[in-house]
């Protein structure tokens, strides 16, 4: 799969977190004109922002991570739970008002979500994360049906056990616990590799995938599956 972004140019944001330095390179290889962004999205009027900085592009690829709180269902405050959201959920709205009008104004565009499969599959001591996450995924299934019919995809990566440095650093691959855990959860045996992940969203990113409209793909190395 060689040039499939060739004549693209991609907004990738937290672009130095989660999948965004291999999104980066890959896309960059794949013929795409990257505009990396690290500005903070927490804040109302940040997305628009980074938006209106970046210029014209074809691609919004909507790259946000949070550090996951470890809380006990019953001990999460609303403290937690308003930051979870407001870094993971809150930005998704914003950053599709201000793309949108100019995808329309074009005739195309696509949005890209890198969200979590633990939105997919329970897990112990996630309630506030998997619930951002799983938001996440709603929003793309809803969007993507109302704005199909304006030429405009969006779709959403949901995953885990993929090799990244926010959530899985070297200091937490080399732990032998995580080690016996990667080997007992994921069927895989392994890491999904940073590259896979990223030719998989370039490929989504590219005119060949016109007609995957408010998909959700999983991609955890049967993780998810199980």
């Amino acid at each position: 799969m060689q040039n499939t972004l060739t004549g693209k140019r991609v907004l990738v944001t937290q672009a130095s977190e989660f999948m965004g330095p291999a999104f980066c390179e890959v896309f960059a290889q794949q013929g795409a004109d990257v505009v990396q962004s690290n500005e903070p999205l927490a804040a109302a009027g940040a997305p628009e922002a980074v938006v209106a900085s970046a210029g014209p592009i074809d691609v919004l690829v909507a790259n946000l991570s949070i550090v996951a709180p470890s809380t006990p269902a019953v001990d999460v405050g609303d403290d937690e739970w308003r930051a979870v959201f407001a870094a993971l959920v809150d930005p998704l709205p914003r950053l599709t008002r201000a793309v949108v009008p100019h995808f329309v104004q074009r005739g195309r565009g696509k949005i890209l979500v890198i969200g979590s499969a633990s939105a997919l599959r329970g897990m112990k001591r996630a309630s506030t994360y998997s619930a951002a996450r799983g938001a996440q995924l709603a929003y793309v299934q809803a969007v993507g049906v109302e704005l199909a019919p304006k030429n405009i995809q969006v779709n959403a990566i949901a995953q885990n056990f993929v090799d990244n440095p926010t959530y899985f650093p070297p200091e937490v691959q080399a732990n032998p616990r995580f080690q016996e855990r990667l080997a007992r959860e994921v069927p895989l045996g392994r890491l999904v590799a940073a590259r896979e992940d990223a030719l998989f969203a370039a490929y989504l990113c590219s005119d060949a995938a016109d007609c995957f409209v408010g998909q959700v793909f999983p991609l955890s190395g049967g993780w998810a599956a199980k």
